[in-house]
């Protein structure tokens, strides 16, 4: 076994990202290692922990440690998501709050009388002075969340959804290569395994 050989096998493990048999790697590689160069390499790299290996009986399935994938904090992400909606919200609502006050104010204006009409006036432009001045403070707050920082939290959650649908990939593919062997039904499995499916802690992937 050379160390080419070991650097290629972890090299479609990690790209691929999928859980592979011997046999599968043997195969979607084209037959250029043997299986027995194949096996080796892939013992070195369980030893290294660079790689997992789960055995079912006779069925090993091998799929690359997911802790060598960059990490993406979720929780953060939803704060920051949850930050720039209410931002935007208020925003938007102050801008309407604010164009409905110089319409009545218009429209004041040209309906009263003198007295009334700078009565009105004196009122409306407080208004405005008020909702103007709530509008700045919140410009200057949404101004903190920069372009930069939205997209990099689109960039973030949309990778975090990727390593969200790879790993769920997996598990569905290493439980369908199990349950080729597996004598009981799949719903025993996840008991016997103490796995949970995304419906047993209510979420749903986004689509």
């Amino acid at each position: 076994m050379s160390d080419k050989t070991t650097s290629g096998i972890f090299k479609y493990l990690f790209d691929q990202n999928r859980p592979y048999s011997v046999t599968d790697i043997h195969m979607n590689l084209h037959k250029e290692y043997g299986k027995t160069a194949i096996q080796k390499s892939l013992d070195t790299l369980v030893e290294e922990r660079k790689v997992l290996e789960k055995v079912y009986g006779k069925q090993k399935v091998y799929v690359v440690n997911q802790e060598l994938h960059p990490k993406v904090e979720e929780s953060e992400l939803r704060s920051m998501d949850a930050r720039i909606a209410q931002l935007t919200s208020e925003l938007t609502g102050e801008g309407l709050a604010l164009r409905e006050a110089e319409g009545k104010l218009k429209a004041l204006t040209s309906s009263l009388t003198s007295a009334q009409a700078k009565q009105a006036l004196v009122e409306c432009e407080d208004d405005i002075r008020e909702k103007t001045e709530k509008l700045s403070q919140l410009k200057k707050l949404s101004g903190n969340v920069t372009a930069d920082d939205r997209r990099r939290v689109q960039d973030q959650h949309r990778k975090s959804l990727g390593e969200w649908r790879k790993r769920k990939r997996i598990t569905n593919d290493i439980v369908d290569a199990i349950m080729e062997g597996y004598p009981k039904k799949k719903k025993d499995l996840y008991e016997e395994v103490g796995l949970e499916t995304d419906q047993d802690v209510g979420v749903t992937l986004p689509s």
